[in-house]
């Protein structure tokens, strides 16, 4: 067995290279991984070398979106065997602090998550991971759809904080990968009014192929504006902003319903964003925040093996390992045609 892995070397440049094979330690399992996907925050670090307050520092291994199929048992391996095809939740958490302990665990100040600097990503053949953080798949879920499990956990973490009910109205801001989760979990939770918002037609088309109830593109029209008609001026019970930008995130005040529900999913590049704090008072909504999420693998899984939710429509590209640059230069230089895109490893 060889592995090899995907670094970026400097902005916008990645390089393949031999690296050594990870041996599993006790309690871990060794996954030839075969799918990777390309995260929003993958392609942040890549071009502008830093996402939020991390910031790239030397050479640097992208991608946490993964799955593949366990290859070697460490000691003390109980509930994975050789063959199984599995999903990793990227994050390793201490599992002694206040937050592990009372199951809020992606808050954990010292969680060790993958292609979050300073910790290395997974663009390689092989990784050892702790076997309680790899999710085993059932047979009618492919390693691409597993893959596909990590930013879904978002989207229904984001559903989750937002209380997200039968029968409510939502407005999703951004129609990239997690914009696209999001709708597909607001649905799952019986929401029956979903408008999404966005700036480019293909995101666009791609929110009413999975079932949005109608689309808005923010570039042609005033999205305050046309939410205001939809709802005869009283606005939605929930708004989940999930492009990261200090725009949309502007706009969420003027969209929700009074009492309703605001959702940031999206992280802005922009640490401090102006937002209209009269509009929250005279409305008193909540104001909920995404990190990550918790406790969602399994429930993630589940509804993807029932078919309560399919996330295979999401993917628009998918590039051979050889041809990452390729890969990350389309992600970055073809954003009206990117919607999702996927690292085939092996």
């Amino acid at each position: 067995m060889k592995n090899r892995g995907a670094f970026m070397t400097d902005l916008d440049k990645m390089e393949i290279r031999d690296i050594p094979m990870p041996e599993p330690k006790e309690k871990e399992v060794l996954v030839e991984l075969e799918y990777v996907g390309i995260c929003g925050s993958d392609v942040h670090y890549f071009h502008d070398g830093r996402c939020g307050s991390y910031v790239v520092d030397g050479d640097f291994m992208l991608g946490h979106e993964c799955a593949g199929t366990v290859v070697e048992l460490g000691e003390g391996v109980e509930n994975l065997k050789v063959g199984d095809r599995v999903a990793l939740e990227p994050g390793i958490t201490c599992g002694q602090c206040e937050f592990c302990k009372s199951g809020r665990y992606n808050l954990c100040p010292d969680v060790q998550f993958l292609a979050t600097p300073p910790v290395q990503g997974c663009y390689e053949n092989y990784i050892a991971f702790p076997e309680n953080m790899c999710f085993k798949l059932p047979d009618n879920i492919s390693t691409k759809e597993g893959a596909l499990v990590e930013p879904l956990s978002v989207g229904m973490h984001a559903a989750n904080q937002g209380n997200v009910q039968l029968g409510d109205s939502v407005v999703i801001l951004g129609a990239g990968c997690i914009g696209l989760v999001t709708l597909l979990a607001c649905k799952a939770h019986g929401a029956t009014d979903i408008t999404v918002v966005d700036v480019i037609p293909k995101r666009l088309d791609y929110a009413m192929k999975l079932g949005a109830t109608r689309v808005i593109n923010g570039k042609e029209v005033d999205a305050i504006e046309e939410v205001k008609k939809i709802t005869n001026g009283a606005g939605v019970d929930k708004v989940m902003e999930t492009a990261g930008s200090p725009f949309t995130i502007k706009e969420t005040p003027f969209m929700v319903k009074r009492g309703g529900t605001i959702v940031l999913v999206g992280i802005s590049a922009q640490e401090t964003v102006e937002f209209n704090f009269a509009q929250i008072m005279d409305k008193e909504p909540e104001i909920k925040s995404v990190f990550r999420y918790r406790n969602i693998y399994p429930q993630a899984i589940a509804a993807i093996s029932d078919g309560l939710i399919d996330v295979s429509g999401i993917v628009t590209h998918e590039f051979d390992f050889d041809n990452i640059q390729e890969a990350f230069d389309c992600a970055i230089n073809n954003k009206d045609d990117v919607v999702k895109a996927v690292i085939k490893i092996k």
